[in-house]
């Protein structure tokens, strides 16, 4: 017998807060960070938005979410939420 070889793919996972729900089966999900600056040692807040899909609708702004990456769904999402 012969064995496939399988891939060890490995997603991407994140976490974070649903600021925006007006798109239809999209949410934007905001993730805070926090950086130092390589010189001063400082410490900096950042953050990015993602637009993730969401086919139920069921997050609302203010909720955490966690989602993955995925194949591209439009052109800015590539990004799907894990449903409990």
């Amino acid at each position: 017998m012969e064995e496939k070889n399988k891939k060890n793919i490995i997603t991407k996972k994140f976490n974070g807060i649903v600021v925006s729900d007006k798109m239809d089966k999209t949410i934007v999900v905001r993730i805070d960070a926090t950086k130092r600056h390589p010189k001063y040692k400082k410490k900096y807040a950042v953050s990015k938005k993602y637009k993730v899909h969401d086919a139920k609708n069921q997050f609302k702004e203010g909720d955490k979410v966690t989602f993955i990456e995925c194949r591209p769904l439009s052109r800015d999402k590539r990004w799907r939420v894990l449903y409990k």
